[in-house]
């Protein structure tokens, strides 16, 4: 929970430099792969400094989560097997270090993506789902790159210019909210980042 508060503390200082922007787009991007907080927080802190810049920062984003989730397919495609059927050791560090991300879970995804295609890629963008498995297995699965793109683009996008739209409308109180309650809001965090798996679980 330290861990969380300091690394969520050290996300917000960008919002106070002239810095913030920029980021905010790395840290989508890098979210995407293996930074473990959402960017969400800084974009936040970020739109309630310049509210006038709310959906400009939401676009800015929505990019970098996207060339992110990019990042993520291309590391499935070329580097997730070391020859077929077997697992690179970059691969093997994934499973190591995320949590409940095991191999048989990397085959069910698999399965998903054959049953629900758009609608589970958009599904992972857009909720707590741990949507950084989905961009890596899409690119080790080779799913069908436009679809892909597709639906990260609409995922990504409906999910910050959402909080951007709250934000930009109420403002303040949320922030306060946030930094009031945020011990139960990274216990909850964290229940419904484990609980994204236990759904994927669910679904198959």
């Amino acid at each position: 929970m330290k861990y969380l508060k300091k690394l969520y503390n050290w996300m917000l200082h960008w919002a106070e430099t002239p810095y913030g922007p920029i980021a905010l787009f790395l840290l989508a991007f890098a979210e995407l792969s293996f930074f473990p907080i959402p960017p969400d927080a800084l974009l936040i802190a970020l739109v309630l400094g310049a509210k006038a810049k709310a959906f400009k920062f939401a676009l800015n984003c929505t990019i970098g989560s996207v060339l992110g989730g990019i990042a993520g397919y291309l590391i499935g495609y070329f580097v997730w097997w070391s020859s077929p059927g077997e697992f690179s050791g970059l691969a093997n560090f994934f499973f190591s270090y995320i949590p409940s991300f095991t191999h048989e879970l990397f085959y069910d995804i698999k399965k998903m993506f054959d049953l629900y295609n758009f609608w589970i890629v958009f599904t992972a963008g857009f909720t707590p789902i741990p949507y950084k498995v989905f961009t890596i297995a899409a690119g080790a699965f080779d799913v069908n790159f436009v679809m892909f793109m597709l639906a990260s683009i609409v995922s990504r996008g409906a999910r910050f210019f959402l909080v951007a739209t709250l934000l930009w409308k109420y403002g303040e109180p949320i922030k306060a909210f946030i930094d009031k309650y945020f011990d139960w809001l990274a216990i909850g965090f964290t229940v419904l980042l484990i609980g994204g798996f236990v759904v994927i679980k669910l679904i198959l």
